[in-house]
């Protein structure tokens, strides 16, 4: 398990809220939804994973160092 700094993993909190919507960019898990996948953050735990509910009807969790995802901004809603 990797650590994380407070510092850290506030940043991870106020940067992914409940109900902010994330793509998938990268994942390295044999169950992991295909990459491109969209979601709505559910929560940052206190080792820093970032738990989403897939549009797909997944909810595995972005492990903090490991995993990569990116906020989806409004406008790429248009």
């Amino acid at each position: 398990m990797r650590l994380i700094s407070e510092e850290t993993l506030q940043a991870l909190r106020e940067r992914f809220p409940k109900g902010t919507r994330v793509e998938l960019i990268k994942m390295d898990d044999p169950q992991a939804p295909p990459i491109g996948t969209k979601g709505t953050v559910i929560s940052v735990d206190d080792i820093g994973t970032i738990h989403v509910a897939w549009d797909c009807g997944g909810s595995l969790g972005v492990a903090y160092g490991e995993d990569v995802c990116r906020v989806i901004q409004q406008e790429d809603f248009v």
